[in-house]
């Protein structure tokens, strides 16, 4: 049964409000794997997890608060268009930016006017109601 600080082993399959899919572990048969209490999911998500067994399916919603976040408009960068190649500037791209620490970080192409090119940093499925329908693979202590 999951605990709070089971490490668990998981396929999740997310829909917005209008019942479209978004994302899903199964598509590449790759399932999560989370260490509860760890911090890479919000609090909500993991309270509907807790008491879960292995084998155990469930499905619930979470406002965009306790799903990725409401949109944060201090996300939103406009940087000049000499940055960009041709091929990237595309309304809905994302290109990838490399960061000081060497990671690399997502950001979304939302508008081209004259030489400015609007970035959004908030992830993809910021602001938005999302149903998650989890499926439990393996629980560890």
């Amino acid at each position: 049964m999951i605990k709070e600080t089971s490490e668990i082993i998981f396929h999740v399959t997310m829909k917005l409000e209008d019942g479209s899919a978004a994302d899903s572990t199964k598509v590449n048969n790759k399932p999560a794997k989370l260490r509860m209490g760890d911090g890479s999911l919000s609090p909500a998500f993991e309270s509907n997890l807790m008491g879960l067994a292995k084998g155990d399916e469930t499905e619930f919603t979470l406002y965009a608060k306790d799903a990725f976040g409401e949109n944060n408009p201090d996300n939103i960068y406009h940087m000049d268009r000499a940055k960009f190649s041709a091929e990237e500037l595309e309304i809905g791209a994302i290109i990838l930016f490399d960061q000081q620490d060497g990671a690399q970080i997502p950001g979304v192409v939302r508008e081209i006017v004259g030489e400015s090119v609007t970035i959004d940093f908030n992830h993809p499925l910021a602001g938005q109601t999302i149903t998650f329908a989890v499926e439990i693979i393996e629980v560890n202590e």
